[in-house]
């Protein structure tokens, strides 16, 4: 059975920092991403990982780092290291998986699997 489950979300003041956790099991993915959903407003890409590269938001390159487990019991996790929170990254953070190499990893249709998401709120 597939699992995602993410962690490492909160409240944080602005400029803060924080770093979420996604431990994915049931089977192995070669990618592996984070989107984000505000209230109100649409998930939108955040960054991605696969054996291919790392790929980022335009918006969020910069402040958002997207790491993986190197060890190969820690393969399946993954890591978004966010820096210089704002107000405006106040959103629900999922994770997501596949097990294909993905073409458009930047594509939330393209993923198989979904987390619950963790509540990160930044506050001003």
């Amino acid at each position: 059975q597939v699992e995602l489950v993410e962690s490492g979300g909160g409240l944080v003041q602005a400029g803060g920092s924080l770093r979420l956790s996604c431990a994915a099991s049931g089977r192995t993915f070669s990618s592996m991403g984070w989107f984000r959903q505000a209230p109100g407003k649409e998930r939108e890409f955040v960054a991605a990982i696969s054996w291919r590269g790392t790929y980022y938001s335009d918006s969020l390159k910069g402040r958002f780092t997207i790491s993986r487990g190197s060890r190969d019991n820690a393969k399946n996790t993954v890591y978004l290291q966010m820096n210089s929170l704002k107000p405006e990254d106040t959103a629900v953070y999922s994770c997501a998986a596949d097990a294909a190499i993905l073409i458009q990893p930047m594509a939330d249709r393209e993923y198989h699997y979904w987390g619950q998401g963790t509540q990160v709120t930044v506050s001003s």
